[in-house]
């Protein structure tokens, strides 16, 4: 979860529990903090891993707090609330008075948050829609109901009013189990999976040390949620009569929407996608095998292959089903290209 506060800087505190402390940490830690951050604040901070006791992070809000914990906790700055517009160029699909959705670009971040409090895509949209944002929860701003990593590239939607928001958001929480929801991608990874598609059912959580990335968790794990990613091997590259090949491209379904699913999913499987830093990093001298100008091809990809081709929903106020569907981004084709050759 993205902070809404800076963490560079920030308010030190020790606060120790007396005998009539009582109940959940982050119910106790907001009474003590005071009216300036909320329980929802106080509980982003905790998962967050900015709250210790005895110099060891606690990251469940629903410890019990006992007489004598003595909690170190960091209260960031608040940081501007209220994102600026600004003039940055959109894919637009498809926009009516409820929704717009946009085929977003490789390096667009999309929401505000540390370390990217400006040109994002909640920055454009802002500009973009002016006016014509009657506001989410009584501010003016877009509704964003289901997010893409920022390199990760294709088809987004983002609601423009209060209830277009709500209607939208049941459908992501549904994950399409019951509503016409449905999200496809694309993805080059490397190697061939044993069997040409399957579905890897894996929760996911926080990794150890590292509130950035993700990790496969056992079932029983505190903060282990459930992840099911559905895939189909559609092309394999410099397949051997050994049923291996050098890579393939994969089409990945969701039946939930965690951080980073498909990347984790995929290398979990032993075949994280190509470009990959954090989950394929291992992977990447593999491109030392290949022929020179498919190596420079290879190797000059600066981004995880991931592209969000497909997403179809229930239109919020007329019922419609809405399908869009996007191709592969350029960089992601001449990829293909080299790696069939």
């Amino acid at each position: 979860m993205s902070d809404p506060f800076k963490q560079a800087a920030g308010n030190r505190k020790v606060l120790t529990a007396d005998e009539t402390a009582e109940g959940r940490l982050d119910a106790w830690l907001t009474a003590q903090v005071g009216e300036e951050f909320s329980r929802s604040r106080i509980k982003a901070l905790i998962k967050d891993g900015q709250v210790f006791l005895r110099g060891e992070p606690i990251t469940d809000p629903q410890r019990k707090v006992r007489t004598g914990d003595s909690f170190e906790i960091t209260l960031p700055e608040p940081e501007d609330p209220t994102p600026q517009g600004e003039d940055i160029p959109l894919d637009i699909l498809h926009e009516d008075d409820d929704v717009i959705v946009i085929s977003k670009p490789s390096g667009l971040v999309v929401h505000p948050g540390s370390g990217n409090w400006t040109g994002t895509l909640v920055n454009a949209l802002i500009h973009h829609c002016s006016d014509t944002l009657s506001g989410i929860g009584g501010v003016r701003r877009p509704g964003i109901v289901h997010r893409l990593d920022k390199d990760t590239t294709g088809v987004m939607v983002v609601a423009k009013n209060d209830i277009a928001h709500r209607h939208l958001s049941v459908q992501f929480a549904d994950h399409g189990r019951t509503m016409p929801l449905e999200r496809a991608y694309q993805a080059v990874v490397w190697g061939r999976p044993r069997t040409l598609s399957g579905t890897v059912d894996a929760p996911l959580g926080r990794a150890t040390g590292d509130r950035t990335r993700r990790a496969v968790k056992r079932p029983d794990s505190q903060d282990a949620d459930e992840a099911i990613t559905h895939y189909q091997v559609i092309e394999r590259f410099h397949e051997k009569p050994d049923a291996t090949a050098l890579a393939s491209l994969v089409e990945c379904r969701l039946e939930t929407g965690r951080t980073h699913q498909i990347r984790v999913h995929m290398a979990h499987i032993g075949h994280p996608l190509l470009g990959d830093t954090v989950y394929g990093a291992g992977f990447k001298t593999k491109a030392n095998i290949l022929p020179e100008e498919i190596r420079k091809v290879v190797n000059g990809f600066g981004r995880q292959a991931l592209h969000a081709f497909m997403l179809q929903f229930e239109h919020p106020r007329t019922g419609e089903i809405m399908h869009f569907e996007v191709p592969l981004p350029d960089d992601m084709v001449e990829l293909v290209e080299a790696l069939r050759r």
